[in-house]
């Protein structure tokens, strides 16, 4: 809860953020509630920052497309849906204050610049506004109130509470005190996109449908011909092991609950279903403590004390290569294998998990500081991933740079205490030149496809 107060005369607005999505969304049925408590309309209202950090058209194309379809699956249940253009503190109070909005509810974020809006709004209100996480299965908030060493002190507050949380989420019905519903024609929304003034050399991806009926779909394929195997080919790269459904679970448009739900009750292998849940629960709810409890989570300050220390030590030990952000950028180093997963990401707006943890830790090895390395990671995986700006990136870069949720190993150049990966073991674990020619092959589809839409 941000504040309390007495309620306005009008709706309960739900200021949807995160959760981009009408189902399987425990905000917007709390919200519910509440304005049939108080037998008043429900309406959403989503802010429009013109530049959000990091953002460009691949991800505000898929975020659009993804609203719209929220705002008519909203529109049939009688609950309208309103798209404010400026970041939240700015056009937010003004209008609650003008449709004398009863409360307010939101998602929950636990990012800097989000935390920061909140308390904002919250200041410049009166009416009551209260929070409610819908990403987490388990409340961020409640699960822990400190930072978590690792994935190990955190499991096990996990396995306590998951009986009582995961459970099925209760549907959001046709409103009975209805608003008036914007028409929010296709047509409208394609204008708006159209005007948007954001970065637009980064394409959009064509691979990857946007929305709640393509995330349900894409997880349904996940389901029935890949979770069985997941447990063995997740972390080969050559394999199309992975579920592909990171974009979604990012942009709200798909409910982490009801995923792990669909994935208990599958007919797969137990240990793919365990090694799944695990990512999907404990590993991605670590991410959100994380970020919500060190502010620094995005810079080299937030590292764990010994890796600060020992990374601190080999400051000046020699490298054999160093690059530019342009450099890496462009994929123009001297290992093949990164340079393809860089393309990988920058093509399709996506890399492998196992490629991730490789690609920051050369960034760190080819650096002139851990805090250049740290820099140049978040700026190109928050620039060229669809799943970018989420604390699954900057914990995955933590770890990979700064030790976070990991331990110390054995001593090394640069490197310091710092796990260490290299070509070689990448070797040892999948074809890698299968996965350079893949990649090659990738950036020949992506242009002639860029050709043909030019």
């Amino acid at each position: 809860m941000y504040r309390t107060g007495e309620p306005g005369s009008g709706p309960v607005v739900y200021w949807m953020q995160r959760d981009q999505r009408a189902a399987d969304n425990w905000a917007l049925v709390y919200a519910q509630e509440q304005a049939i408590r108080l037998q008043r309309p429900l309406e959403v209202v989503f802010c429009l920052s013109p530049g959000f950090p990091g953002a460009n058209i691949r991800h505000y194309g898929f975020m659009l497309a993804g609203l719209e379809e929220t705002a008519q699956r909203l529109k049939q249940r009688k609950i309208p849906f309103h798209l404010l253009n400026g970041d939240a503190p700015r056009v937010l109070p003004e209008w609650l204050a003008e449709r004398q909005a009863g409360m307010l509810v939101t998602d929950f974020n636990p990012l800097r610049l989000t935390l920061d809006w909140r308390h904002q709004v919250a200041d410049r209100i009166r009416i009551p506004f209260h929070e409610t996480d819908a990403h987490n299965i388990i409340p961020c908030r409640f699960l822990s109130g400190k930072p978590e060493y690792s994935a190990f002190t955190l499991r096990k507050k996990v396995e306590r509470f998951l009986p009582e949380f995961l459970i099925q989420i209760p549907a959001v019905g046709t409103h009975p005190f209805p608003g008036a519903v914007e028409d929010g024609s296709p047509a409208g929304w394609k204008a708006l996109k159209d005007t948007l003034r954001v970065d637009r050399d980064v394409p959009e991806v064509t691979w990857l449908k946007a929305g709640e009926e393509a995330a349900v779909s894409a997880m349904r394929r996940f389901l029935t011909l890949r979770l069985d195997q997941y447990a063995v080919d997740r972390n080969d790269p050559v394999k199309e092991g992975q579920s592909n459904l990171s974009p979604y679970l990012h942009f709200g448009q798909l409910s982490a609950q009801r995923l792990a739900l669909e994935v208990q009750s599958a007919r797969a292998d137990g240990t793919s279903k365990q090694a799944y849940l695990e990512e999907l629960i404990v590993r991605r709810e670590l991410s959100d403590n994380f970020c919500l409890y060190n502010p620094e989570y995005d810079r080299s300050k937030g590292f764990q004390p010994w890796a600060g220390i020992t990374l601190g030590k080999h400051r000046d030990d020699r490298r054999e290569y160093l690059y530019s952000p342009d450099e890496f950028e462009q994929g123009r180093t001297h290992d093949p294998l990164w340079n393809a997963a860089q393309r990988e990401m920058v093509h399709r707006g996506k890399m492998h998990g196992f490629m991730r943890m490789y690609w920051a830790k050369k960034i760190l090895e080819w650096s002139r500081s851990p805090e250049d390395a740290v820099e140049t990671a978040i700026w190109l995986n928050d620039k060229y991933s669809l799943d970018g700006r989420d604390p699954n990136g900057y914990a995955g870069i933590a770890w990979a740079i700064g030790g976070t949720h990991d331990r110390p190993w054995a001593e090394r150049p640069v490197f310091g205490m710092i796990r260490y990966m290299n070509y070689q073991g990448c070797q040892r674990k999948f074809d890698v030149a299968k996965y350079i020619r893949s990649q090659s092959s990738l950036v020949t589809r992506h242009s002639s496809l860029v050709t043909r839409h030019s």
